[in-house]
């Protein structure tokens, strides 16, 4: 009889954001042993109305100490200016803290990435949450950006978190942006859905 493989030990998630954010940096969490560079931590305001989740950092990120350091990241400020925001005022994070080789999710830690970031805007709770990306969209709401974009999508907390509901807005990542800029007009869009003004 063969030896069956033994299944994933799954050991529970820290129940406070201080003690998450320890754990997400540390050598404990999925992309600890990934070579993609040191982890990025989360920047901004945990405490703001608007949370932004990113895949992954970009290309450079690691080098810079921030997320969304490039090209990709000078759109994204500008997205930011143009609904009245900036970095200092929103929680921005990722998916991944650390970069994978080939630049995407794969398939394999997706599952996993998924529950970590469900757990993730439970224990912060924003009012807002912006998801950019394929990979986040996935892992949020279970569904690609295309077919998530257009409306408002509630996220309800576990009640052994924090009871309270994220409305959650899907847009296209800027470094789709910078590939395809005929999509900018409908990430505008989702933007003005994102601080109300529009009702899709």
């Amino acid at each position: 009889m063969k030896d069956q493989p033994a299944a994933a030990i799954v050991v529970p998630l820290p129940g406070t954001l201080d003690a998450f954010l320890a754990w997400r940096v540390g050598p404990d969490a999925p992309e600890a042993a990934w070579s993609g560079g040191p982890p990025l931590a989360a920047q901004g305001k945990a405490d703001s109305d608007l949370m932004i989740l990113v895949d992954t950092p970009e290309r450079d990120d690691a080098a810079a100490g921030r997320l969304l350091d490039g090209p990709a990241g000078r759109l994204f400020d500008r997205m930011l200016a143009a609904i009245g925001r900036s970095r200092d005022d929103v929680y921005l994070a990722s998916l991944c803290t650390v970069r994978p080789l080939a630049g995407r999710v794969a398939p394999e830690v997706e599952a996993r990435l998924a529950d970590i970031a469900r757990h993730y805007v439970a224990l912060v709770a924003p009012k807002r949450l912006l998801i950019l990306g394929n990979a986040t969209s996935r892992a949020l709401l279970a569904t690609d950006v295309t077919r998530a974009r257009n409306g408002l999508h509630r996220i309800n907390q576990p009640t052994d978190i924090r009871d309270s509901i994220t409305d959650a807005v899907v847009s296209f990542h800027p470094r789709l942006l910078l590939e395809r800029p005929a999509q900018k007009a409908e990430a505008w869009r989702d933007l003005q859905l994102l601080i109300g003004g529009s009702d899709l």
